[in-house]
């Protein structure tokens, strides 16, 4: 059985994993802060966001695009300046989440639809397709807090993580970055996903918090492998490393504000068999 090993501790609450260029960068959302680290636990400090970030992903031109969760923005930072790409307040009224960026620079961003810690009741919304010019499109509606969101190496399929559904959700990818041809990608069976990353053989890997584990999921549901995670819940996770073999995965105690008073989040590691594939 795997284990994880820690690479970075003291977040507040890690989110949005991404490898790039021998770094792994993350947002600490109670914290503000978006970082980086190598692979010898080295952290470096990138960008603060106020209003907390959460979901990255980076333009075809490097830059990198930031989600800022409660003033449902997306933030673009480019030779180390903060700007703001598009503003989704008009369309969202929960916060913002997780995000996928595809090839072109269109980012799909998530949200919670509701205000899950204020006691509100869930209920569906929608996915925003944000395009390189900053123009927003809705990109799926009735999602139950879409959240972490992949793209296969062809850029012909998407499939996000309905947390409070407890699915995974497919659609096809048109050339303009249109979503069609919705369908079930796989159930969870009481399982809550969140942060999700895609590998080689097509197989995904994904968060699941409520069960304090990770688990490889392949298409129609078929569990494949778990990584249990001895009472910490798993928030978010990435394949990268030089043969992007490396598992990152996000985890804490919880995900509630309090946690914003604790420095319990970490960035754990471990090695797998097969390589990520697609994006992010």
């Amino acid at each position: 059985m795997r284990t994880l090993e820690t690479l970075v501790e003291g977040l507040k609450f890690g989110e949005g994993p991404r490898w790039r260029d021998g770094w792994l960068w993350y947002s600490d959302f109670y914290a503000h802060h978006v970082r980086r680290v190598n692979l010898q636990g080295r952290v470096a400090e990138v960008v603060d966001v106020a209003n907390q970030p959460s979901g990255l992903g980076f333009m075809p031109d490097g830059s990198c695009l930031i989600v800022s969760m409660l003033d449902r923005r997306l933030l673009r930072l480019k030779d180390g300046k903060l700007t703001e790409h598009a503003d989704l307040s008009d369309r969202v009224d929960a916060p913002c989440n997780d995000m996928v960026v595809d090839a072109m620079g269109r980012a799909y961003v998530g949200n919670f639809g509701f205000e899950r810690h204020k006691g509100q009741s869930p209920k569906t919304t929608s996915m925003w397709r944000v395009d390189p010019d900053g123009s927003i499109h809705e990109a799926a509606g009735d999602l139950m807090f879409p959240n972490g969101t992949v793209i296969t190496p062809d850029g012909g399929t998407l499939i996000v993580g309905e947390t409070f559904a407890s699915r995974l959700t497919a659609f096809d990818v048109a050339e303009d970055g249109a979503l069609s041809n919705r369908r079930v990608w796989a159930e969870m069976a009481g399982g809550v996903p969140d942060g999700i990353c895609l590998d080689e053989e097509g197989a995904i890997w994904v968060a699941d918090p409520r069960g304090c584990r990770v688990q490889r999921i392949l298409e129609g549901g078929r569990v494949a492998e778990e990584i249990a995670l001895e009472g910490r819940g798993a928030y978010a996770c990435m394949l990268g490393g030089p043969e992007k073999r490396h598992l990152f995965v996000i985890t804490n105690e919880d995900s509630g504000p309090g946690v914003a008073e604790r420095t319990a989040g970490r960035v754990e590691v471990t090695e797998v068999d097969i390589p990520g594939a697609g994006l992010p």
